[in-house]
């Protein structure tokens, strides 16, 4: 299956969920938002999220500075 995460097509399998990309792209530790298909997934539903054939990503960490 086919998605795109910030504009570049990532192959997962079947049931691969908002969890499993945040471990995939080693981002368990950053404080980030996603956004799939235009809609804000909570981090708390990130392992109950499957993503379907083309879904588009986006995903944003925080920064901080000051």
């Amino acid at each position: 299956m086919n998605i795109f995460v910030n504009g570049e097509s990532h192959d997962v399998s079947q049931n691969f969920t908002a969890e499993d990309l945040v471990i995939k792209l080693e981002l368990q530790n950053a404080k980030i938002a996603m956004e799939v298909n235009l809609e804000i997934i909570p981090r708390s539903q990130y392992s109950n999220h499957t993503f379907q054939e083309g879904d588009k990503i986006e995903i944003v960490r925080a920064i901080g500075g000051g």
